[in-house]
């Protein structure tokens, strides 16, 4: 119970801080991306302290072998970059520029009535589940019989 607490209050957290940042807006969103127009450059300080609160909280957490609420610390290991990563990287740039959502201002958004964060929500589910096909197509045709 204790942990189910924890996640509701840090998803709610979460959520007010992506609406009173302005990251659940497509709009607010794709001006930011917009550098050769109108662009807004206000959410760069979103994203700037979102990098030096998760510098901090990185920090504190590579010294400890336990969460918090007592579960195993997982945090990631490779540093390889590779082109999975990159061409990965770069599908999620210009989804997020072409859409105005990333996966967390998404459903905050859903909460808030907009279709189109569901729309988007959807096509996110379905290229997770066309990722996962992918990803297991190798171990088929390796299992497969000669």
């Amino acid at each position: 119970m204790k942990k189910r607490i924890a996640e509701f209050l840090v998803g709610l957290a979460f959520g007010l801080g992506l609406l009173l940042a302005g990251m659940a807006d497509p709009g607010k969103v794709q001006g930011f991306l917009d550098l050769a127009g109108n662009w807004d450059p206000s959410l760069a300080f979103v994203m700037g302290g979102a990098i030096a609160v998760s510098f901090f909280a990185f920090a504190v957490a590579r010294r400890r072998t336990t969460a918090w609420l007592g579960g195993a610390m997982q945090l990631p290991t490779s540093r390889d970059i590779d082109r999975r990563l990159v061409l990965g990287s770069l599908m999620f740039g210009v989804g997020w520029g072409l859409a105005g959502f990333c996966p967390g201002p998404a459903i905050v958004a859903i909460g808030a009535g907009h279709w189109q964060a569901a729309l988007f929500a959807l096509a996110m589910l379905g290229g997770m589940a066309l990722h996962d096909l992918a990803g297991r197509r190798p171990a088929r045709v390796a299992a497969a019989p000669e």
